[in-house]
C-alpha cells in the first residue's frame, strides 16, 4: 500500500508496534536573515521496534539532514525527535557520547574500521568502552560474528578482510550492543552486488532474529527491498509510504521503482 503526503499533513503513524523513533514536525533551516535554505520543512515519522525501515529521496531532498539530526551530530531548527522516550534535544552535551554509544548504532558507507585493530576487537569497542564484563564480551562477540557471518575473520585485520567482510564487521559492531536504533548511511554503496547482498540477507537476518530496529538511508531500490518499509522524502518533506505487506521481495522492488519513477528518481551516486 501506498500513501501520498502531497496534500496532507506530514505524518506517519501506522508503525505496527510500540515506536521506538518518533519525529514529530522536525524542520532544519541553514544559514541567516538574508539568505536561508530549508533542508526540512516539518517532517513526522515512526519507527516501530523491530522494524527494518528504508528512507529514500533524490540528492538534496534532506534525509541526510534528517539522519543527522535522529543520530544528534546535528539539531533540528524546531520540532522534536523522540528515542524510547527521550528528547534527543534535551540530552546534555557531557552525555551525548554515552547517549550514542548506549542507544544508537551506526553503518556507514565506508566501514570506518580501526586499522590497528583486529574484527574481534573493532566489534568489542563499543562494550569495552561501556565497560562490559570480559566473559560477556567475548560471547556477544562471537555470537554477532557468527550472525553475520564473519567468524573466520574475528582475528584478522581489516586489510586482511574483503571490502564485504569489512562491512559485515562493522555491522556487527553497530549491533553487538543491541542498540535501541541502528542507522544505516548507504551501508551497500562501496560494495559490489554480491557483497551488498551478502550484507543486505545479514541485516534482515538479525532484524528477524534480534528484533533489531534499523533505519536505512538509501539510493538503492534493490537495497531497500529488503526492508519492511520504506519512507520517500522529497524537497524536505514526506513524499509517500511503501508497506511490503506479504509481498515477495521482488514484487517489493517493483512498487518501489514505480514510487521512484513518480518521484523523480533518486541519488545519482549509483
Amino acid at each position: 500500500m501506498a500513501r501520498h503526503f502531497e496534500n496532507s499533513p506530514d505524518r506517519l503513524t501506522s508503525a505496527p508496534t510500540a515506536p521506538v523513533l518518533e519525529v514529530r514536525d522536525v524542520t532544519k533551516t541553514y544559514g541567516g536573515r538574508s539568505a536561508t535554505t530549508r533542508a526540512l520543512g516539518g517532517i513526522s515519522l515512526t519507527v516501530g521496534a523491530g522494524e527494518l525501515v528504508a528512507l529514500m529521496g533524490p540528492s538534496g531532498s534532506g534525509k541526510s539532514t534528517l539522519l543527522n539530526c535522529i543520530a544528534t551530530i546535528d539539531a533540528p531548527t524546531s520540532g522534536t525527535i523522540m528515542l524510547a522516550g527521550t528528547d534527543v534535544s534535551r540530552v546534555s552535551r557531557a552525555r551525548l557520547a554515552d547517549f550514542r554509544r548506549e542507544r544508537l548504532g551506526f553503518i556507514f558507507q565506508d566501514s570506518n574500521l580501526l586499522d590497528s585493530l583486529t574484527a574481534r576487537e573493532n566489534i568489542a569497542l563499543p562494550l569495552t568502552i561501556g565497560r562490559a564484563d570480559a566473559a560477556r564480551i567475548r560471547e556477544d562477540v562471537v555470537a554477532i560474528a557468527s550472525t553475520l557471518g564473519v567468524e573466520e575473520v574475528l582475528d584478522k585485520y581489516p586489510y586482511q578482510m574483503s571490502g564485504g567482510q569489512r562491512q559485515r564487521v562493522a555491522a556487527a559492531r553497530a549491533l553487538v550492543t543491541r542498540p535501541q536504533l541502528v542507522l544505516a548511511d548507504e551501508p551497500t554503496g562501496a560494495l559490489d552486488s554480491k557483497n551488498a547482498k551478502l550484507l543486505l540477507e545479514s541485516l534482515e537476518a538479525i532484524n528477524r532474529a534480534r528484533r533489531a530496529t534499523v533505519l536505512m538511508v538509501t539510493h538503492d531500490e534493490v537495497a531497500a527491498s529488503y526492508c519492511r518499509r520504506v519512507l520517500f522524502i522529497r524537497d524536505g518533506r514526506l513524499f509517500t509510504e511503501l508497506d511490503r505487506g506479504t509481498d515477495a521481495r521482488r514484487a517489493f522492488f517493483e512498487r518501489i521503482m514505480q514510487i521512484v519513477a513518480v518521484q523523480g528518481g533518486v541519488d545519482d551516486a549509483r
